[in-house]
């Protein structure tokens, strides 16, 4: 595997340059994401920032079989079977960046962990993902991927029903209850929070793209332009979400990437939009015609021979099965299509040479890491056992297909646990720890009395 962590005099020079730059900031956070897609970490005090990119922090291996709570995940076999050790994680690039939305200064670095031996360590899922990026690397191929982000801004409180309910309009003082897909008004109700988004991803570098008006009540888009990086890509998707959720905050709202926050309206997706070149930079997929190469078909063709499998990876909580409804735009079955939104990997029309298969699978609530990392390690096995797809999908997928992905948590996870393909894509042990930590979250669920069940029977049954 391919090594991604720093170059530590590099590190400490560009360090050096970022303090002369801000003598003001007086902390440092040292984050890395676990397996749910919660960043967590250290705060490191200025005077101490040259040691830890120096020589990196430690952390324990164990942070990886956190459930999404925070709790020892113990079937994971990182607790007590390695007596709970630490584990070094060092910068990945070295390149710190300004926490505008924060009160106090503040600076941040995104870690990785690795090994004893020096190499990545299993469990880190920006590890998982460059394992399957190397694999593309050895046949001459390079993904350039890009993430579409929807979520809601909320107000702080809830409603007088205990449902979130949308903010109070900076504008208007009042609360969005329509939609109104694409609108600009909706941007421009809550201009000055779009505005510190804008200044906080150009300070931390995250290729911003498009914003849009989504299809419910205070529901947004925010679309990343492609990279030819996937690993790069998914921590932009990280760090978006991680940037939106606290200028939300400084802007006295909350912001949610939960699938499926309210019942009755529309979901959170993350859809990936990715294509491949070779050494030359030619984009693989295209071969001149409008259908394209046959390399993008047995792309096609892996993605959805293995979509099943890897369902517990792109809707990773109870809650993201609420997303796959009929007619929802959140697919059903692994079909595909031209410029066709109810398929599940949508080959969108424009210029021939940015052909791309678009992945609408994934929610807003799944780790950008590990999503990916399915996504491509089907492409990869559609691409090199040359299998080839079902006729794409003309119209209505809905009507078309019989649903046929998981349509649970606990189904999905037992596809995941006995699946070939994960195995051998993602390791035995990967596939052990990430099943533990979700079979927990499940127990966990499963475990609990809702408020409905005692409304409806502790009295009348």
């Amino acid at each position: 595997m391919v090594s991604r962590v720093h170059d530590t005099q590099a590190t400490l020079d560009n360090a050096h340059e970022f303090l002369k730059r801000n003598p003001d900031i007086e902390v440092f956070e040292l984050l890395i994401p676990d397996t749910n897609g919660i960043v967590r970490g250290k705060w490191v005090p200025r005077n101490a920032v040259d040691k830890a990119l120096s020589n990196g922090i430690r952390l324990p291996s164990s942070m990886f079989a956190l459930d999404v709570w925070g709790n020892d995940v113990l079937e994971s076999g990182l607790v007590f079977e390695t007596g709970d050790r630490d584990a070094l994680c060092l910068p990945v690039d070295g390149a710190l960046k300004e926490v505008p939305w924060l009160k106090r200064r503040t600076a941040q670095l995104i870690m990785t962990m690795i090994e004893p031996d020096g190499t990545p360590f299993f469990g880190d899922p920006r590890s998982v993902l460059q394992k399957i990026v190397d694999k593309f690397s050895e046949i001459g191929l390079t993904p350039v991927t890009a993430t579409e982000l929807e979520f809601y801004l909320l107000d702080r409180d809830p409603g007088q029903d205990g449902r979130p309910q949308p903010p109070l309009s900076p504008t208007t003082g009042r609360r969005q209850f329509t939609n109104q897909v694409y609108g600009i008004e909706e941007l421009h109700e809550f201009e000055d929070f779009f505005d510190s988004l804008s200044r906080a991803a150009t300070l931390q570098d995250l290729p911003v793209d498009t914003t849009v008006a989504e299809q419910a009540p205070n529901q947004y888009e925010i679309n990343l332009i492609h990279v030819p990086d996937a690993v790069k890509a998914a921590e932009h998707a990280i760090l978006l979400k991680r940037a939106i959720k606290g200028v939300a905050q400084a802007h006295e709202m909350n912001a949610t990437f939960m699938a499926k926050p309210y019942g009755d309206l529309a979901g959170n997706g993350m859809h990936i939009h990715f294509s491949l070149v070779d050494k030359d930079g030619k984009n693989v997929f295209d071969d001149g015609s409008l259908h394209g190469s046959d390399i993008l078909r047995h792309a096609v063709a892996g993605m959805s021979a293995s979509m099943a499998d890897c369902m517990a990876l792109f809707a990773p909580n109870i809650n993201s099965y609420r997303r796959f409804q009929s007619g929802s735009h959140a697919p059903t079955t692994p079909s595909w299509g031209y410029d066709n939104r109810s398929v599940a990997l949508r080959i969108p029309s424009g210029e021939r040479q940015a052909m791309r298969i678009e992945h609408r699978v994934g929610g807003a609530d799944s780790n950008p890491f590990l999503a990916m990392a399915a996504m491509l390690a089907g492409a990869y096995y559609g691409i090199v056992n040359k299998l080839e797809p079902q006729p794409p999908t003309v119209g209505n997928a809905y009507t078309q297909h019989e649903a046929s992905l998981p349509d649970n948590l606990a189904d999905a996870l037992i596809a995941f646990e006995n699946s070939d393909f994960i195995r051998e894509q993602f390791g035995e042990n990967y596939q052990k720890l990430y099943a533990a930590v979700k079979w927990q979250e499940l127990a966990t669920f499963d475990g609990q009395v809702t408020p409905l069940e005692y409304d409806s029977f502790l009295r009348t049954v």
